[in-house]
């Protein structure tokens, strides 16, 4: 990468800097970079002048979209955090997903002198982010003999006050031989509650394996995956569901050492579009809401 310093807003893993820049021709391909980002209350651009702004607003004035376009990315999700239900510290603000053609054009945008003239932007607002580079994997289709259910036939469809919601779940197992691959606890979790999930209308908008943090606080991460319902009260329903909640405590917990889970209200929302071009993806998410 063509930092000359970290930035102030986490740590580089040079290795993962090194395989993004070092991957060759023939095997490169599209990169999904996940950002979780917190915000500073006033913006810091290093002089002592907040120049009149909030840390969310500096980082509104980064929004690299010309850069990211000259390279071949495109902003593919962006959504304000409306809960934090797992995961203590940090309090992330927002997500956003950019998907890039290449793990070289991530690269090459921060090269680019209209990139890093707009990133100071960035560093200003930003107090805290985690950047995982991500791959689209396989997910689980309808449950055999279970039909999937349009939004407004679900108990709690979408209302003028709990529109539709993104779920992120930022997931490092405890024991996975890779990260493609669930523990049997996971798998267990996953089917017990796969019926009452449909149900409560879920989509499932991407699941991905983590390549490499390549900003961060020094921990790794396994998957991060992105549920779609139709409102707030539908998936709080789907928890707190008594089978939800016993195959929680006994599969699922035994099976992930560290967690976020969000409530997300997107502003931006391409992601299952972006994946579906890189994966042919069952039932479960080509049906639309």
């Amino acid at each position: 990468m063509a930092q000359t310093r970290a930035p102030r807003y986490g740590q580089i893993d040079s290795d993962y800097a090194t395989l993004l820049a070092s991957t060759p021709v023939e095997h490169d391909g599209p990169v999904w970079m996940v950002n979780l980002m917190r915000y500073r209350d006033r913006a810091d651009y290093g002089d002592g002048d907040d120049r009149g702004l909030t840390g969310r607003e500096a980082d509104d004035r980064y929004a690299p979209l010309g850069p990211l376009a000259a390279v071949g990315a495109e902003v593919v999700f962006v959504a304000d955090v409306e809960s934090q239900l797992l995961g203590d510290a940090p309090r992330w603000d927002r997500v956003a997903v950019v998907e890039y053609p290449t793990r070289r054009a991530f690269v090459d945008l921060q090269q680019r002198g209209d990139f890093r003239r707009l990133h100071l932007h960035k560093e200003a607002g930003m107090a805290e982010t985690i950047v995982i580079g991500c791959l689209p994997i396989p997910v689980p289709g309808t449950p055999p003999g279970v039909e999937l259910p349009d939004w407004d036939q679900v108990p709690h469809p979408a209302t003028d006050g709990d529109g539709p919601i993104s779920v992120c779940h930022v997931i490092r197992f405890g024991d996975a031989p890779d990260t493609q691959v669930m523990p049997e606890d996971m798998e267990a979790y996953q089917a017990s509650i796969a019926g009452l999930a449909v149900r409560h209308g879920i989509r499932i908008s991407g699941w991905f394996a983590v390549e490499g943090t390549i900003v961060g606080d020094g921990r790794q991460w396994d998957q991060v995956r992105f549920n779609s319902f139709p409102s707030r009260a539908a998936f709080m329903a789907l928890i707190n569901e008594p089978d939800a909640v016993r195959a929680r405590r006994r599969h699922r917990d035994a099976a992930i050492a560290d967690t976020y889970t969000m409530i997300l209200r997107p502003r931006v929302d391409r992601l299952r579009e972006s994946v579906r071009r890189a994966l042919a993806y069952p039932e479960l998410v080509e049906r639309s809401a």
